[in-house]
């Protein structure tokens, strides 16, 4: 009997490391990459992303009709034409960096993920491949190319994107994608009356300091048939960091940066941060924000470290 047990002892434990050996393990996700937009007015997003952010345009390797505005040589934004029939909407897609695109395919395609058959590749060497999140948003995960092109962009207003944040409605929904899956650890979460309703949700990447924030909506799935494009915008953003940002404000307003669209001044989040928002000719918000709270946050204390430049 103790035999018999013990043989199916050993097939249990054999099995189990079968079941291991063929997932394989998950690729560092460092931080963000980029985020891709829509423009109307290509001049008008130009003049923005340069003059305005200080950013560095450069040829698109992933799209050739699209453009990128780098602030690093890690981190761009890329702008894409408006598609046909596009309505509010001008978020195309996010994109982390990882150090291996098609290991992080493997690996999310052996847990049961939707991905494509096989990784994209530049016209510099970059990888990349994309799947949707639970509530069908476009993420991409990306590789820069073995000799990445030093990007120097001594006219931007930061050089790191801290964070992306966009529309979603379910929490746990998006939970199981970023933090079961990903490994995405909490870092922040608060709201406007955070005992009636969470408004933002903070999930920071597994092996670098820049996040992702749930922008929570209203309804259960979908665009909210009384959604504006200014209010989408205002959810569909990145954040640059900068140690202070009332030198940074004060640098724009010296320069005449501040462009059409921004706060009247900056002013301290509910997290504690100096913040100040400035807005693309479309309407995408882009955020500066302090790397380091000056204030005790709402809500929920900081959960992980902060990022820095």
């Amino acid at each position: 009997m103790q035999i018999k047990f013990l043989s199916i002892a050993l097939v249990a434990v054999f099995s189990l490391a079968a079941v291991a050996q063929t997932t394989p393990p998950r690729p560092k996700i460092t931080g963000l990459s980029h985020m891709g937009v829509y423009t109307t007015d290509p001049a008008a997003t130009e003049h923005y992303y340069t003059a305005i952010l200080g950013a560095v345009k450069l040829a698109d390797p992933e799209n050739p009709k699209g453009v990128r505005y780098a602030f690093s040589t890690t981190q761009f934004i890329e702008v894409l034409p408006l598609p046909a029939g596009q309505t509010i909407n001008r978020l195309d897609h996010t994109a982390w960096n990882t150090d291996n695109a098609e290991g992080m395919r493997r690996y999310l395609a052996a847990k049961g993920w939707k991905t494509p058959a096989h990784v994209d590749k530049g016209s510099d060497g970059s990888r990349w491949f994309e799947v949707r999140d639970p509530e069908g948003n476009r993420v991409q995960f990306f590789e820069l190319p073995a000799h990445a092109q030093v990007i120097d962009a001594p006219n931007a207003i930061g050089h790191h994107i801290i964070h992306t944040g966009y529309m979603v409605h379910d929490r746990a929904k998006e939970d199981k994608f970023y933090r079961e899956l990903l490994g995405f650890r909490p870092y922040w979460w608060g709201g406007w009356k955070p005992e009636v309703k969470i408004d933002w949700v903070a999930e920071q990447c597994p092996d670098g300091h820049d996040w992702m924030e749930y922008m929570m909506t209203r309804g259960e799935s979908g665009m909210p048939a009384d959604m504006t494009q200014h209010e989408l915008g205002v959810m569909d953003h990145f954040s640059v960091g900068v140690v202070s940002v009332p030198d940074a404000y004060k640098v724009l307003e010296a320069g005449g940066r501040l462009g059409a669209q921004h706060d009247k001044a900056p002013k301290i989040g509910l997290d504690g941060k100096y913040q100040f928002n400035i807005y693309d000719p479309d309407g995408i918000r882009a955020e500066l924000m302090n790397f380091h709270a000056t204030e005790k946050p709402c809500c929920s204390p900081f959960t992980a470290d902060d990022p820095a430049e």
